[in-house]
């Protein structure tokens, strides 16, 4: 079949088949018949075309729907082929995991790319591009009043992209949050017009083993102690929540957005995946498939598709001062 300019494969995958080896599958569901209850499906993704509602859909790695496109989707995934066969072989196994076992297979699986080829030669192309701007280390506050915590992202000059020092600081706030119960209501913010624009790029390349990457973010990342207190966590985002601010944000029990807000997973371009926390909140958040369309297909997805799939609680028509709202969704 075809999907504009795309040639679409639509395959059978049946147990004892000769492995598919290419870097992407297609399923034409509104032309499938009966499959089997178990499948053992090939190590690259597989996605669905055609009607959400057969029992096969929900075997697969991802069933497409709007705003995401099969053309946008396949160009992303055969343009980082090995890093997407990493994403969609984690995303497979997290559901049967704790948010903390999840962390560390994710840290795993996110050290296998650090020392894969498809990075090197993004890490490569950025050098080219540098920024050599001397800049300020970014900063996080964290004021404490009676049982709440307010926690701000305060680098609003960067986007509030997370360096390493707010990295640290943001463990520091949320490991006291999750060894304090009497901290009954922790809130994160964004200062100024975005939420955070992800990850300071200029960081990427600077640990270049990546076992001993591995080693800080088992001790140092943000997203366990996050995942030890997400249910006394409330977010509210603004304008961009991109790359690791959407992956902190999505642990939140309650997450709510501004009617400009935008979400956006950029990872597989970098040949890489979201790897601070993110694919094991997301999942937790909208599910293995819809996790795995945002990070496939690098789509940004608007505050109305995140409150439709479930990403977001609500949207909030925000008065000045961001510390009340009304529900408009």
């Amino acid at each position: 079949m075809h999907a504009g300019e795309l040639t679409i494969d639509a395959r059978r995958l049946w147990p004892g088949e000769v492995p598919w080896d290419g870097p992407l599958a297609f399923i034409d569901l509104d032309a499938a018949g009966d499959f089997p209850v178990e499948v053992a499906l090939p190590p690259c993704p597989v996605v669905g075309l055609g009607d959400p509602s057969h029992p096969f859909a929900a075997c697969l790695d991802a069933v497409i729907e709007p705003p995401v496109g099969a053309e946008g989707l396949a160009r992303q995934v055969l343009a980082m082929p090995r890093a997407a066969a990493v994403v969609v072989q984690l995303l497979r196994v997290l559901p049967a995991l704790s948010p903390q076992e999840g962390l560390t297979v994710e840290s795993l699986a996110y050290a296998v790319l650090q020392g894969s080829a498809e990075h090197a030669g993004w890490l490569a192309g950025r050098r080219g591009q540098a920024d050599r701007r001397e800049r300020s280390a970014g900063q996080v506050s964290a004021i404490r009043s009676d049982d709440r915590l307010s926690i701000m992202l305060n680098h609003p000059e960067s986007g509030n992209a997370i360096d390493q020092h707010m990295r640290d600081q943001l463990f520091e706030a949320f490991a006291l949050a999750a060894l304090d119960p009497d901290i009954r209501h922790i809130s994160l913010r964004g200062a100024g017009r975005t939420f955070s624009l992800g990850a300071e790029l200029e960081e990427f390349g600077t640990t270049t083993d990546p076992a001993t990457a591995h080693a800080i973010r088992s001790l140092t990342l943000p997203a366990r102690e996050v995942s030890r207190c997400a249910d006394r966590l409330e977010v509210h985002v603004r304008g961009g929540c991109v790359g690791s601010g959407l992956e902190l944000a999505a642990w939140a029990s309650r997450f709510t957005a501004s009617p400009d807000a935008w979400f956006h997973l950029p990872e597989l371009a970098m040949g890489i995946l979201p790897g601070a926390g993110g694919c094991v909140s997301l999942t937790r958040r909208i599910g293995r498939q819809r996790t795995a369309l945002m990070i496939l297909s690098g789509k940004r997805i608007t505050a109305r598709t995140a409150l439709g799939w479930g990403l977001v609680d609500a949207i909030v028509d925000e008065p000045p001062g961001d510390e009340a709202g009304a529900d408009i969704a």
